[in-house]
């Protein structure tokens, strides 16, 4: 004999579709599940996507090849670009607090606005970057690359209202 806890629950069919419709509207009304969170772009060739202003916190980008890619005003906090390439993207004004950018390749790339803070860069190459108005607040920076930011830094950031130059604790 079957337990009662187990027997199949036979519903007329069109109750069994009201249900489903029911379930289907409480789920569009509870609003959008935040997509980008479970997003993984790790290891892909994104040359020139266009990331502008999006919601990309905890997304993965490593060893991704993001050349001429548009992440500006883009939060990326908490995001991994570990190993990614970066030349001639254009990030200014995005969010990078808390964001993994280590071993990552800025060649030519825009970071004017941009907010780095607690970032780890230890092992970035940073060459020919903009950086005016970035804030690099806690961002541990090896010696030659602390060396050409410090070359470069001007501005204060426009969110944090901290100088570059303070940010990088250039002399």
């Amino acid at each position: 004999m079957a337990s009662p806890l187990f027997l199949p629950l036979s519903l007329p069919r069109p109750l069994t579709l009201l249900l489903s419709l029911c379930l289907g509207g409480l789920l569009l009304l509870a609003g959008p599940l935040p997509v980008a969170a479970a997003m993984d772009y790790a290891k892909q060739v994104l040359i020139g996507a266009d990331f502008h202003g999006a919601d990309l916190r905890g997304v993965t980008f490593n060893l991704t090849n993001l050349r001429d890619a548009d992440l500006s005003g883009a939060d990326l906090r908490g995001a991994s670009l570990f190993g990614a390439k970066l030349q001639d993207a254009d990030l200014s004004g995005s969010d990078l607090r808390d964001a993994t950018l280590d071993s990552a390749v800025f060649e030519g790339t825009d970071l004017r606005n941009a907010r780095l803070d607690d970032a780890f860069a230890f092992n970035t190459k940073f060459r020919g970057v903009l950086i005016d108005g970035a804030d690099f607040t806690n961002v541990p920076l090896r010696g030659d690359a602390l060396t050409s930011l410090c070359a470069a830094a001007s501005g204060t950031n426009p969110v944090s209202g901290r100088l570059t130059r303070d940010t990088l604790n250039c002399s």
